[in-house]
């Protein structure tokens, strides 16, 4: 596969990388095949994130006879205090069988309270120094669910890599985030390259992606034919066609009133609802285990069954979603999985 220089951290990275959520569901043994088949198909860039169960353990056990230098691994703790910060960090390599995590990531800073936590006195920023110059850490990085947070902290210029979500319904990233990462030569993660499993059309997904020169896509992955497909695109340098752009606005025309892009511009909800995390249930069952599933998204659908539809949410979601009814939905949608009794 391709490798492109991943901004300015001069590593040649694979267009695509092994995203680590799918694995959770998988036993350790077909986990660690799974990823060992993907290094052997060419991919050598692997995401994973301290929160993701065992999935970092897995991996650990798939890359031990892997050179090491021939890997970039990539992880994420979301601790916002140093102390917190270097404990996830040394569970991650301890985790990984590694002396040092390439790209380690601050997950998901997306709000001012998160920014201002992490680069307090004694937050987790001071841990992520102290980890770099001892060597643990390569390059500091970070993950967010909102590009104006996202463009922010770039321009900090603390930062080798980003990781937001960017895929051809979700592709507000193009505006103006990735093009400050190319500016600030800082490398683009597009998480989500699929909807977080929303999207079925991989041709279609990766055409678009790929005509992105500077980005890494990071699917999760669960089977290899689905490595096998999405290299398959990939190497063969497949450019979007008209018939592509045509299909890809009518899907953004059909899913543009149900679609959250998880930007959180509709909070703070007088409830208490965590509504972008309430209208994901699909994504979450379709690439956690149940339990996790369960654990992850059902505290959220149960506060938004308090939802009083006073709609302030609506008013300021700029894309003109109607919550309300999109949390019923996805309260009936949750209703409807598989229980863990």
């Amino acid at each position: 596969m391709e490798k492109i220089r991943f901004g300015k951290t001069g590593l040649m990275v694979s267009k695509v990388a092994f995203g680590g959520i799918p694995i959770m569901r998988l036993s350790k043994n077909d986990a660690s095949d799974l990823v060992r088949r993907s290094i052997d198909h060419g991919i050598n860039f692997i995401d994973t994130a301290h929160g993701y169960t065992d999935s970092e353990e897995k991996i650990g056990d798939a890359i031990k006879n892997f050179k090491r230098e021939d890997l970039i691994i990539a992880s994420k703790s979301p601790a916002d205090d140093k102390k917190t910060f270097l404990e996830n960090l040394d569970l991650s390599l301890k985790r990984l069988g590694t002396d040092y995590i390439d790209i380690f990531q601050f997950h998901g800073v997306s709000t001012p309270k998160k920014r201002d936590a992490v680069f307090s006195p004694n937050g987790a920023m001071e841990g992520m120094e102290e980890a770099v110059k001892a060597g643990k850490i390569r390059f500091p990085a970070f993950s967010s669910h909102s590009i104006p947070m996202a463009i922010e902290l770039m321009k900090t210029e603390k930062f080798a890599s980003v990781q937001l979500p960017f895929n051809y319904i979700d592709d507000a990233a193009a505006g103006e985030a990735i093009p400050l990462a190319e500016k600030l030569d800082i490398g683009f993660i597009a998480m989500k390259p699929m909807g977080g499993g929303l999207l079925d059309d991989a041709g279609l997904s990766f055409r678009f992606l790929m005509s992105y020169n500077s980005i890494i896509a990071d699917p999760g992955f669960e089977k290899i034919e689905e490595i096998k497909e999405i290299i398959g695109i990939v190497n063969n340098n497949e450019v979007l066609t008209q018939a592509d752009k045509d299909e890809i606005e009518k899907q953004r025309r059909e899913l543009g009133s149900s679609w959250c892009h998880r930007c959180d511009y509709c909070q703070p909800c007088p409830q208490g609802i965590p509504i972008s995390m309430a209208l994901c249930v699909k994504s979450v069952f379709k690439r956690m285990t149940l339990q996790r599933a369960h654990s992850f998204i059902g505290p959220a659908i149960e506060k938004a069954k308090t939802c009083t539809e006073c709609r302030s949410c609506v008013s300021r979601c700029p894309y003109n979603l109607d919550v309300p009814v999109l949390l019923k939905d996805q309260i009936t949608l949750y209703e409807s999985m598989p229980s863990m009794e």
